[in-house]
């Protein structure tokens, strides 16, 4: 019989928590954020914090919000505030975890703006990474994909944490089991309609290939580092490249461009698109210009396409990004 996993110490599972006097905790009421909620009840600094706990109902189930109501009691029974926040409206009938997903962090945020909380945390683990590199990989994402969730990011201008990406499920899975914890099962994570459940179906099959949670988890750390030098990199390129920049301007010389190696040119591109645009490209798209404008300054050509808002165009020996006119934006809408 395997040995339980030992359990976390909320001291050092919570560390990365310990910079925020006010925190918004994501509770589904799965095991995992359980798990979550009950080492924050035994972090040594919950008492000179402010902790509430926020579970979404999204409608989707008849049995969505008597679950929230139960997560609702299990907070309080630990002390904490504990806030219901409704998906309202009609539900969308495709891409239903991708829209869920939006609307859940949507009303996380106005629900921490609301307390005052200054970082929303979740309880994503180390299997939930490994999973998320996996559905990427199939994706063929780049290495800011691959390198998946980060301890912290931003989400509406606020800080989004998670603590718990060192642990395994399991390990989760023991603090409610040593707390005689219940926690709520969704029957979503076993629908076969979702890609993520499919993907999880394989895990066997690919790990007896060498595809496992741990060498998923490697390329995942390995992403980021690769990230990491990348986006740096793309940052030290920019401020020295001899550009002029205006609020909805960006013009240089076509051989600054020519120079720079086809990745720095692409974080570029999509840095000055956004600032000007307002929009994100997707990667694809970004590409295909990308790799347009790099053959137009290869061949010392003409080159014009429109990208994220922005008209990107070559002429002459110059390159320049301005907005897109709004009459051809009301045309593609």
């Amino acid at each position: 019989m395997p040995a339980e996993p030992p359990l976390p110490d909320p001291a050092d599972a919570l560390a990365p928590l310990a910079a925020h006097e006010t925190l918004l905790l994501a509770v589904s009421g799965g095991p995992d954020s359980i798990a979550l909620m009950l080492l924050a009840a035994r972090w040594p600094l919950a008492a000179q914090k402010r902790i509430e706990i926020a579970t979404v109902d999204h409608g989707l189930r008849a049995e969505a919000a008597r679950e929230a109501a139960q997560v609702g009691d299990w907070a309080r029974a630990r002390g904490f505030v504990h806030h219901i926040l409704r998906w309202q409206g009609k539900k969308p009938t495709t891409r239903i975890q991708e829209r869920a997903r939006e609307a859940r962090y949507r009303l996380l945020c106005a629900c921490a703006r609301e307390i005052g909380a200054s970082a929303i945390v979740t309880a994503h683990h180390a299997d939930d990474q490994a999973e998320t590199v996996l559905f990427r990989l199939t994706r063929g994402s780049g290495t800011a994909g691959l390198a998946a969730m980060a301890t912290e990011s931003r989400i509406e201008g606020l800080p989004l944490l998670r603590p718990l990406l060192r642990f395994r499920k399991a390990e989760l899975e023991n603090v409610c089991a040593v707390a005689g914890q219940d926690f709520v099962s969704d029957p979503s994570n076993e629908n076969p309609a979702y890609a993520r459940v499919r993907l999880r179906r394989l895990a066997a099959t690919l790990a007896a290939e060498g595809l496992d949670s741990k060498a998923l988890l490697r390329l995942s750390a390995r992403a980021a580092r690769a990230e990491e030098a990348l986006a740096w990199s793309a940052e030290r390129a920019a401020l020295e490249l001899p550009a002029e920049r205006e609020t909805k301007r960006f013009h240089v010389a076509a051989a600054a461009l020519r120079a720079l190696p086809r990745e720095l040119l692409l974080r570029l591109l999509a840095a000055e698109i956004a600032r000007i645009g307002g929009g994100e490209p997707r990667l694809e798209r970004l590409e295909r210009a990308g790799e347009g404008l790099a053959a137009a300054l290869a061949a010392e050509r003409r080159f014009k396409t429109t990208l994220g808002g922005a008209i990107v165009t070559l002429e002459g020996d110059a390159v320049a990004i301005a907005p897109e006119p709004p009459r051809r934006r009301a045309e593609i809408t």
